[in-house]
């Protein structure tokens, strides 16, 4: 059976704090290279059969907020 991946981030315009969260406690322990950090989602999904439109709307409707995330499929992955 198909496996795709579904990789959803926040917009670029929107801060993330969790993002945030993460770079300034890998600096305070001294990657101090680091200047950003952004927090996503990864979603592996095992389908019986691969439908691009289909795995879109269960992005739409469940697996990202449209408002404030945007997010990528990655198709059929080993």
């Amino acid at each position: 059976m198909p496996r795709i991946r579904v990789i959803v981030t926040l917009k670029p315009s929107l801060l993330d704090s969790a993002g945030r969260t993460v770079a300034d406690s890998l600096v305070k322990l001294g990657y101090s290279e680091l200047t950003t950090a952004r927090i996503g989602k990864v979603i592996d999904l095992e389908v019986t059969s691969y439908d691009e439109a289909r795995v879109k709307e269960m992005c739409d409707k469940l697996l990202a907020n449209p408002v404030i995330e945007d997010y990528r499929i990655e198709g059929v992955i080993e």
